[in-house]
Formats: C-alpha cells, sequence, structure tokens
C-alpha cells in the first residue's frame, strides 16, 4: 500500500542553521507516530514542511491525491467573530451533536464549561486552545497533525484525548513533551536532533530502550553502558505500574539493560538528609477554609508536609491546585484557620508566569550574581555545569536574556530558582515549554535534591516520576490522598456525575457507572471474560516469543546474505510479514490486557 505522504530528501534551513537535512520518511494510513526532540531542534518545521506550509529547501514532499490533513497549530485559526457553536460544531444544534456519540464525546470533554454560544473573542488562551482542539478532532481526517495538543488540558482530558485517538482510524503525527502520552498512543517515535530524524518502534518507553540498546551496541565498554539513560530504565521498569501491561520479551529486554541500575532515587537516605535541613516541622495546614471569589476550594482541611515529603497534586482546571500552593507559599491568606510553617523553611515557589528579566543581561553572569557552585546531596555542581544540564551552551551563555525564547525563559526561570538552594519547592505547572531532554534533566536534579516537593502538574509522567504520592481536589473542600495515584484519580472522577457543557438551554443528564461497578473496560474479577482474557494473554505470549525468535533469525539471515540480493529480497519479504504479524498479536495482546489491568 502506498504511503499518505512521503519526504524524499528533504532538507530545510533558517538562516545559517540546518533543521532538516537530507530526511526521507513516510507515513502510512492508521500510523500513529510521535515526534520528539529538543527545543529549537525542527519539530514544528518538520510538521510544516510535511502539511505545505512551510516548502523545502530541497527534496521533495509528495502527498496522496485528495489528503484531507487536520493541522493543529501551537496558536489557533478560530475566527473571533464566530459564536463556539460556530467555530467548533459549524452551527450544528444542541440535538444534533448530542444524538452522535462521537461528536457528544469531543463536546462534552473538551468543551465542559465553555457556553457554546459564547463569542470566541472572549475565551482564555486555554479555552481557545480547547475549542481549536475539538474542531479538528469533529473533522474528518486521513491524517491528523497535532502540535502541543495536551496543552491547557488536565489529567482527566489528557487520558479522554489518548482514548480517542487510539479509536480513530486516522493516521496522526504529533509532537508532545507529554511522555505519557507518547506510550500510550504512538506506534512509532521520530527524534528530530542536528537535521536528522531517527525512525523507532513503539511509543516513548520504548523509544528509550531502543535508543540506549542501540549505543550499547556502538559502543561495547562498560563506562559507556552505564551512561545509558540507566535512571529513567529503571524508573519506565520499575516506577510506574501502569507500564507493565507490555508483552513480556519487551519486559525481559528492559530487565537485561538494567539489572544492576539502582532506583532512581533512595527515598529513605533522602529524608534523612531533609530532616537534618529542615527539622520535623515544615509546613502545617490547620482547619483552613480557603474561598476565591464564589468557589469554596477548602473547607476546614487540615494537611500536614514533613521533611522529605514529594506530593504531587491532581484536579481539574478550577479546582484550586494553583490556589493552594499560594496558599502553602504565603501569597495567598486562608479565609478560616491557619498555615504554619517551620523556622528553617527555606521556600521557592515556581509559578505559571514567566519572570520579569532584565534584557540587556546576559545568561552566565546573571546565574553566578546568585550562586556559582550549588550543593545536592551529590556533590557541587558548578554554575556554568548547571547551565549546560539545563541546554545553556555555547553562544547561549553569553546571549542576552531578552533575547531568549519562551522555553528557554522557562527554563532560566528554573534554574535560577534552583541555584538558590531551597529546602521546599512549589511547582506550578513546571512542564510548561520544556523538552523532554530538559525534563529527564529536571528529574535527575530531583533525585539528589533533599527537600519539600509539591508539584502542581497535568503531566501524568513528570507526576509518577518525581512525586512518591499524589492528593487531588475533587470538589468537597478536602484534599484527598490517592494511594493508587493518577490511577485512581480518574476512577473517581469517573464516578462522579458529569459536569455538562454549557449550552445556555437546560442541561442533558449524562450517566454515570453503577456503585460497584467495575471501571470501564476492565474484566470483572473472577468472570469468565477475566479467566478468557488470561488464557488468550498466555497464549499471544507464546507466540510473540515465537515470532521474535524469527525475526532474530531473518535479521542475522540478512546480515549473512552479503551481496546476494535476490536472497535479500526473499528474506525480507519473509521479515516483513512476521513483523506485520507480530505488530497484529502485540495488538491483540495489548486490548486481552487491558480487561486485567
Amino acid at each position: 500500500m502506498s504511503n499518505l505522504l512521503n519526504l524524499e530528501g528533504v532538507s530545510k534551513s533558517y538562516g545559517v542553521r540546518p533543521l532538516l537535512t537530507d530526511v526521507s520518511l513516510g507515513i502510512a494510513a492508521g500510523d500513529r507516530i510521535g515526534i520528539v526532540g529538543r527545543n529549537g531542534d525542527g519539530k514544528t518545521t518538520l510538521l510544516e514542511v510535511m502539511t505545505g506550509i512551510e516548502g523545502a529547501d530541497t527534496g521533495r514532499v509528495s502527498r496522496s491525491r485528495g489528503l484531507l490533513v487536520g493541522y493543529l497549530h501551537q496558536g489557533d485559526e478560530l475566527d473571533d467573530t464566530h459564536t463556539v457553536r460556530e467555530a467548533v460544531l459549524r452551527g450544528l444544534e444542541d440535538h444534533e451533536w448530542a444524538a452522535d456519540s462521537t461528536l457528544r464525546g469531543i463536546v462534552t470533554e473538551l468543551l465542559v464549561g465553555v457556553e457554546l454560544d459564547r463569542s470566541v473573542h472572549g475565551l482564555s488562551g486555554g479555552e481557545r486552545r480547547r475549542c481549536a482542539l475539538a474542531a479538528l478532532l469533529i473533522g474528518d481526517h486521513e491524517l491528523i497533525v497535532l502540535d502541543e495538543p495536551t496543552n491547557h488540558l488536565d489529567v482527566e482530558a489528557v487520558a479522554w484525548l489518548a482514548g480517542h485517538l487510539r479509536r480513530r482510524t486516522s493516521a496522526l503525527v504529533v509532537v508532545t513533551h507529554d511522555r505519557w502520552f507518547l506510550d500510550e498512543v504512538c506506534q512509532f517515535t521520530w527524534e528530530v536532533h542536528d537535521g536528522d530524524v531517527d525512525v523507532y518502534e513503539g511509543g516513548y518507553a520504548a523509544f528509550v530502550l531502543a535508543k540506549a540498546e542501540r549505543s550499547r551496541q556502538a559502543d561495547a565498554t562498560e563506562t559507556r553502558r552505564q551512561n545509558l539513560a540507566r535512571k529513567e530504565l529503571a524508573w519506565l521498569r520499575r516506577g510506574a505500574p501502569a507500564r507493565t501491561a507490555k508483552p513480556k520479551f519487551r519486559i525481559d529486554a528492559a530487565n537485561r539493560l538494567i539489572e544492576d541500575v539502582p532506583a532512581p532515587r533512595d527515598r529513605l537516605e533522602l529524608q534523612k538528609f531533609a530532616s537534618q535541613r529542615l527539622g520535623k516541622d515544615v509546613i502545617d495546614v490547620e482547619d483552613v477554609d480557603l474561598q476565591r471569589g464564589e468557589r469554596r476550594l477548602l473547607t476546614d482541611a487540615t494537611w500536614r508536609l514533613g521533611p522529605g515529603d514529594r506530593v504531587g497534586i491532581v484536579g481539574v482546571n478550577g479546582a484550586g491546585k494553583t490556589s493552594v500552593l499560594s496558599l502553602l507559599s504565603g501569597t495567598l491568606e486562608p479565609t478560616a484557620g491557619r498555615v504554619k510553617l517551620g523556622k528553617t523553611v527555606a521556600m521557592q515557589h515556581l509559578t505559571q508566569a514567566l519572570d520579569d528579566v532584565d534584557p540587556i543581561g546576559r545568561v552566565l553572569p546573571t546565574v553566578e550574581a546568585i550562586r556559582r557552585i550549588t550543593v545536592t546531596k551529590d556533590g557541587e555542581i558548578t554554575a556554568t555545569s548547571m547551565l549546560e544540564r539545563f541546554g545553556f551552551t555555547g553562544d547561549k551563555l553569553t546571549a542576552r536574556l531578552g533575547d531568549l525564547s519562551g522555553g528557554e525563559r522557562r527554563r532560566f526561570q528554573l534554574l535560577k530558582l534552583l541555584l538558590t538552594e531551597p529546602n521546599v519547592l512549589l511547582l506550578d505547572e513546571p512542564t510548561n515549554d520544556l523538552d523532554i531532554e530538559t525534563l529527564t534533566v529536571l528529574e535527575d536534579f530531583l533525585d539528589g535534591w533533599p527537600g519539600t516537593l509539591v508539584v502542581v502538574s497535568h503531566d501524568r509522567y513528570f507526576l509518577e516520576r518525581v512525586t512518591d504520592s499524589v492528593w487531588a481536589l475533587l470538589g468537597d473542600g478536602q484534599l484527598s490522598m490517592l494511594p493508587r495515584g493518577v490511577d485512581e484519580y480518574l476512577e473517581r472522577r469517573a464516578a462522579q456525575p458529569t459536569t455538562a457543557v454549557d449550552t445556555g438551554g437546560p442541561k442533558a443528564s449524562v450517566d454515570t457507572p453503577a456503585a460497584g461497578a467495575a471501571p470501564s473496560g476492565r474484566a470483572k474479577p473472577g468472570s469468565a471474560e477475566e479467566r478468557a482474557a488470561r488464557k488468550t494473554v498466555a497464549r499471544l505470549d507464546k507466540q510473540l516469543k515465537r515470532l521474535v525468535a524469527r525475526e532474530a533469525e531473518l535479521n542475522a539471515a540478512v546480515l549473512a546474505a552479503g551481496t546476494d540480493y535476490e536472497r535479500i529480497a526473499s528474506i525480507s519479504a519473509e521479515l516483513q510479514g512476521v513483523i506485520t504479524e507480530k505488530d497484529d498479536v502485540e495488538l491483540e495482546w495489548l486490548e486481552a490486557a487491558e480487561l486485567l489491568e
């Protein structure tokens, strides 16, 4: 079958900087591709060249005749003179979209709280983003291209979007730094770097494993092997329960690569060190009421944070997560009750707003004026070394602050905060505008940082990676601990009555699962469906082992064939059939495994 879209020898530069150099790629019907890479390395440029917004300097971009492409830009193309109903629903009345289950799902998830007859002109940035995404998903496209689609979506909406895209038959290309989303949705990962695009099979976890394995094979020394994304691999296998639903052969491969890798951080050792710096008392929230305008966010709430606690806070947009951080930092006073800080607390609060900077100031001198050396549990780190870890190298070390991009400003803001050596960190959406490479640097830094951490984030992967417990604002005026983390949050939210989209008219009731029912998509424990799913998984495990072994044999045969091109062609045809069969079996395995999660 011919591809929907092909890039053949494509190059693209801006000024003297090449972003794409002789790139050849193809997108087939039904492919789901995630694109990763550092900010500024050309991810958005690749999307624009593929979709025809930008022309290639050299090479050829070909598309199948009449290809329908839907493109979600980082900005939006909504008409300010339209209402939401006109811009998103093309004027459909409530009974028309509500009668279609797909349209109803898009509207109720993405436009919750947005009045359909409201003017686009008055929407907030987050509301405009969700409207633009909804308008695209409502369309009928053969290829969907999304640039950072999870921006302004909460954890629930991101989970819904992942499920929605998995069910669609359209091909998908998505640029995102949300690693959980990449794992859930994508079958292939493209890494854009240094003008090249490397192709990996699988989502983010498979990409990290395959990239490390490629490096291991290319360099036989043990020292080099020990530097191969070790913490990341250890986390992917040990730190995230949701990632255990993988074919067994992949688990075995990961285990072999990380069998001698320690846990990402020593939790008890960090808590012990934090206690020495902070004492026993850190932050006590006692009998607090918190009201913002007409909304009561907290009611008689009591919450205590101790030395070394690492806490994530989740909730729908507007639940009060940012207000809780402001309450802890002292920038917002409680309506009743009190917030007590320990005597030794040295707190820093990363807000969602970008700090004002001296536009003529330079990067390195500004950082050195704060601190030349910072101390972590793992030793001393110089200001220059910290800057390099956060992507400020070469000319960027002497760049003017006024010339930094939004993503660079965010990285610089975070770095300045860390260099003050706080022992309590409050982070409000710290992953905004950060690429995956910078996120892994931040996670690595926090692994050795001994203090109390409170994180508000919609980035599920980041939350699971850096925190030890998750708390939720569920609309009952309390902070509720969730022993099973984000999974439990989504289950509890699904069991709550769904908030209707504000259409300006009567509210339609929405069914919720009955009490005691199994979560959607899961087999009831002990049921015939569960037993059948277990048999299916066992059968498919054996089938996957056979296919993986045959794939390895055929790859070896291709190498052994040398210049016998006729034999290579014959082996390659069989190899492609094995790979296709393996993909089908993996998909069937995952569908059966979902019933057992």
